[in-house]
């Protein structure tokens, strides 16, 4: 279905939605409206550059206050955490089209119960069975850091919890992994001043594409619009 804005029809913006080209195109009328674009501009960077004027005119984004800087950096302390560090050996169960998904789940799963009965034959099952070269030296990956694995996996062994074979399987975009902590280097907590910056960055880019959906459904209210729907379908206008 095509996109029209108020009778305007839009072309789709590459490898966009069809609520993402609406809400453009929403902008860039509302931008002519206020007299911060030409209505013959065609033109990709003056469209940008007005949507950006109007939305830095009409669109209030309030500065994270030190207080709310402080209760985000009280409830994530994990987040600002430098040099934790965790030891890591696993055995792999690769996910590939020619073997159905449950089949290699099954197998991992029972694997898993095995090993739980019986962690000390951990490298040896590592060598029979793990689809990762690391099988080969019992499944050791080293000391892992945050932002070494992919983040489902770091996710499973920056968890706190105790050391050994972890009681369930840790999915990934590479398969099924059994997993087994051997050691963790606890990190040391960066100063507050340190981060507060950061912090107030990610309070801010949070607040201002809450405001930024608000502005999109009011001005949707007061537009007719096919082929979209502004009101139910998220819009990815902050990437």
């Amino acid at each position: 279905m095509s996109v029209a804005v108020n009778g305007v029809q839009v072309s789709p913006l590459p490898e966009a939605s069809d609520e993402l080209t609406a809400a453009r195109e929403l902008l860039r009328q509302r931008a002519v409206a206020v007299g911060l674009l030409d209505e013959a501009s065609t033109a990709d960077a003056a469209i940008e550059q007005a949507i950006e004027e109007l939305l830095a005119r009409e669109v209030a984004t309030p500065t994270p206050t030190e207080e709310e800087c402080r209760r985000y950096y009280d409830a994530h302390p994990q987040d600002f955490t430098s040099g934790e560090l965790v030891h890591v050996r696993h055995i792999l169960f690769q996910v590939t089209p020619a073997v159905p998904v449950p089949g290699i789940r099954d197998r991992a799963e029972q694997t898993l119960n095995g090993l739980l009965r019986e962690p000390q034959r951990f490298a040896d099952v590592a060598a029979e069975t793990s689809n990762c070269p690391s099988g080969q030296h019992g499944g050791n990956l080293g000391q892992i850091g945050r932002g070494d694995m992919v983040p489902e996996f770091e996710a499973a062994i920056f968890r706190p919890g105790p050391t050994g074979v972890l009681r369930e399987l840790v999915r990934s975009r590479h398969g099924f992994h059994i997993v087994a902590i051997d050691h963790r280097v606890p990190g040391q907590r960066l100063p507050f001043d340190v981060v507060h910056s950061d912090i107030a960055g990610r309070l801010r880019a949070a607040v201002e594409e809450k405001a930024l959906r608000q502005y999109i459904s009011v001005l949707a209210g007061q537009a007719d619009i096919q082929g979209a729907d502004l009101h139910a379908s998220p819009i990815p206008l902050v990437q």
